[in-house]
């Protein structure tokens, strides 16, 4: 079929989408904001719940959007689409405009800024970090302290951001909790005689082998979980950190030294898919992510004909989902196509 498809979006959904319209026989332009395509799995280091390495998903990605019929562009962010008929008018930041036959949004997720917490001190103390702060430790091999020095016992804070009334954040990011179990037992595979104590409200561990991997934490890894938010972080003379928390299962207070705190963030719909969607007129859900024409049936399709969406930009999801997703969205463009 002659048709242009124009994805925005080149991270996992965005990708996958691309590649499989390409091998449909469309032509595929993919936008993606930053220099390179991938999104937030460049900045992974393993992939839960079988903790492979992130590079091994990445390198499937980049073999499906290969070669001819796909035209990658980085460094540009989308801000409008306007619809004439059965063409679709795209402009970018810079003014440059664009056109296709259908269009799939793949806008992704951002994660939730933590330093909006201030009660847990992300920005004011030196070693509270979050997530991604810790990927990006694992990605380069060593966790150490501000000072260099390696931290015997570290804090995991789960749903920073995420079933929060107070920042607006009404639902679950369901991941947070089987990141924390999967960076728990990294930590101790990197640092095998650090202490790790994991905070949590209720594991939420809705997945394949989920479970599984939060026995193994405890059971192999010694790591530790305490059923109790934490209410206050602060920092002691000696610069480690003060937590103030509740054990509920004990139904006592608690108060607990840590030389590090890890923050899992939240996801929240992206800062690009609010603009486009608010220029373009795509409705969004109470939480802000992109609002499917049906939740059972259509969860691909917008409230725009010929407009279709791909992973993350609809709600929490993790990568196995998001790739199916992005399937599902590829077969909702054919059908358009076919019928236009």
């Amino acid at each position: 079929m002659n048709k242009h498809v124009v994805v925005i979006g080149g991270g996992v959904a965005g990708m996958e989408a691309a590649g499989q319209l390409r091998k449909t026989g469309f032509e595929v332009s993919l936008f993606e904001k930053e220099e390179k395509p991938g999104g937030h799995l460049n900045k992974w280091y393993k992939l839960f719940p079988d903790r492979r390495p992130s590079s091994e998903v990445k390198e499937y990605l980049d073999n499906i959007t290969s070669g001819e019929g796909i035209k990658i562009i980085t460094g540009k962010t989308i801000e409008k689409i306007v619809q004439n008929k059965n063409q679709f008018h795209i402009s970018d930041k810079e003014g440059s405009e664009y056109t296709a036959d259908a269009v799939i949004v793949a806008t992704g997720f951002d994660l939730f800024k933590s330093a909006r917490k201030e009660e847990y001190g992300y920005g004011i103390y030196d070693n509270v970090i979050t997530s991604a702060d810790l990927e990006e430790m694992f990605r380069k091999g060593s966790i150490t302290l501000v000072n260099g020095r390696t931290p015997e016992t570290i804090g995991i804070v789960h749903c920073v951001g995420s079933r929060d009334e107070k920042m607006g954040n009404l639902y679950c990011s369901k991941l947070c909790c089987v990141t924390a179990v999967k960076q728990a037992i990294e930590i101790r595979e990197h640092l095998p005689s650090a202490k790790v104590f994991c905070f949590y409200m209720d594991m939420r561990m809705g997945g394949a082998y989920y479970e599984e991997l939060y026995r193994e934490a405890q059971e192999e890894w010694g790591v530790n979980f305490i059923r109790g938010k934490v209410s206050e972080v602060s920092e002691s003379i000696n610069n480690r950190l003060v937590i103030k928390s509740e054990d509920t299962l004990a139904g006592k207070p608690l108060k607990m030294l840590v030389d590090m705190l890890v923050l899992m963030a939240g996801m929240e719909m992206s800062e690009e898919g609010l603009k486009l969607g608010d220029s373009s007129g795509l409705k969004r859900g109470d939480n802000r992510f992109f609002s499917p024409a049906d939740h059972h049936f259509g969860s691909n399709k917008s409230n725009l004909k010929g407009i279709y969406y791909a992973g993350t930009c609809t709600m929490p999801m993790n990568i196995t989902e998001t790739i199916s997703h992005a399937r599902a969205a590829v077969m909702d463009v054919i059908e358009y196509l076919k019928e236009s």
